[in-house]
């Protein structure tokens, strides 16, 4: 059997290191035939040296021109969006790995679906800004999508080959992060809000945890992915995260899915899928686990969640918005420039500004929600610029400075 053929975007992060686990334990059936990363020049050149891609591609030139230092004349490094679109595209890619932080992989994904390659997506921004366009190519041209995350890859799971009318709602878990019994706080420090009682993932993921963000995308996703209506998608906090996505069944019976919280799991089965193989992952022992925990989502006590929900309910240009917006807010709570109670406030300000935050079902190409994307990111800047750090945004007045750059 001739080994299956994978690009890896995104091979220097948490998701791209965990993939690579999974490509050395199934070496016998897999290979790399790409690695994409941003700038982690010496992480990729390890990598390289391992795995022998035919190609690396770095977004960054100057981390590109030390990889070519690190690596010498035997690799062959390049820079751009373009080595990006043909490493997507290529004959000699079978499968492509997109775990690139936020929506800079939308071209290389819209792409390979194109191709009718396989696709395993672990970046949530792509499906919540561009999700219906992204599903509409992977069955217009027969590609297979399949989610990385822990509870849309058990959602799928649970399911797979089942009427959609037999199913009553969707159920996805939540840890609830640091602050699962209080909403995040107004102000905390990094370090509380990165410190994750269960999953080890990337700073980015780890805030949108905290703020239930993370669940909020989750929620998008599946609406998207799984072409379910806004109101069959729950999510309940259940701080072991042991059980991973439930559905409810129009019976009232559930069924779940359930395994250690790892993402190399998740990650396994959407490269061999619809196959199952052994693991590195050691089996769910449900006597160890001893009890398992539910508790509703006070919205309330979330701000970042009913946000999501609220952009899910009015359209693709909100979650577009929305997800722009908190990208820049969570980078700038991250650098230590607002609290982390302003990202909410920045948020909703921004869909208010850009006129969203009202029902709007038409449909969006790519090319017009990037360009929505970047007024959003436009306008939530001027207003971590206008926010003092490291507090909050100015309350309730509209920033016309910020209004007018994000228009031009």
């Amino acid at each position: 059997m001739r080994r299956r053929r994978i690009a890896v975007f995104g091979s220097t992060g948490s998701i791209g290191k965990a993939t690579l686990d999974v490509i050395g334990h199934l070496s016998t059936r897999f290979e790399v035939s790409v690695l994409v990363a941003h700038s982690s020049s010496r992480i990729i050149a390890a990598q390289a040296r391992r795995f022998l891609p035919s190609m690396v591609v770095l977004s960054d030139q100057e981390a590109c021109v030390r990889t070519r230092q690190l690596l010498g004349p035997g690799f062959r490094v390049e820079s751009g969006l373009g080595p990006m679109l043909d490493a997507a595209t290529s004959a000699r890619t079978d499968i492509v790995v997109m775990a690139m932080s936020g929506t800079a992989g939308v071209l290389p994904v819209m792409a390979a679906l194109e191709r009718g390659k396989h696709v395993c997506l672990a970046t949530k921004e792509i499906l919540v800004s561009f999700g219906s366009e992204v599903t509409e190519t992977a069955h217009r041209y027969g590609a297979q999508l399949l989610p990385i995350d822990s509870e849309l890859a058990g959602l799928h799971q649970c399911l797979e080959h089942r009427s959609r009318e037999s199913v009553r709602k969707v159920i996805l878990t939540a840890s609830g992060g640091p602050f699962r019994r209080t909403g995040p706080p107004e102000r905390a420090a990094a370090s509380q809000v990165l410190a994750h009682p269960t999953w080890r993932m990337g700073r980015k993921v780890t805030v949108d945890s905290a703020t239930l963000m993370n669940k909020g995308l989750e929620a998008i996703e599946a609406v998207r992915l799984f072409e379910l209506r806004p109101e069959q998608v729950e999510a309940v906090i259940h701080p072991q995260s042991i059980v991973h996505a439930l559905i409810e069944f129009q019976d009232g019976s559930l069924l779940a899915q359930l395994a250690n919280p790892d993402m190399r799991l998740p990650i396994q089965y959407c490269l061999t899928y619809p196959e199952r193989l052994d693991s590195v992952i050691r089996p769910l022992n449900l006597s160890r686990v001893g009890r398992l925990e539910f508790a509703a989502v006070e919205e309330r006590r979330f701000p970042c969640y009913r946000l999501a929900r609220s952009a899910l309910r009015l359209g693709p240009a909100a979650t577009c918005v929305l997800n722009a917006a908190n990208q820049v807010a969570v980078q700038a709570f991250l650098q230590g420039r607002i609290a982390l109670g302003a990202i909410p406030r920045i948020i909703s300000r921004t869909m208010l500004a850009l006129g969203v935050a009202k029902k709007n079902v038409g449909r969006r190409s790519v090319r017009v929600l990037l360009r929505l994307e970047q007024k959003a990111t436009t306008y939530a800047h001027c207003l971590v610029r206008s926010c003092p750090a490291p507090g909050g945004c100015p309350p309730h007045a509209e920033n016309r400075k910020a209004v007018r750059d994000s228009r031009q």
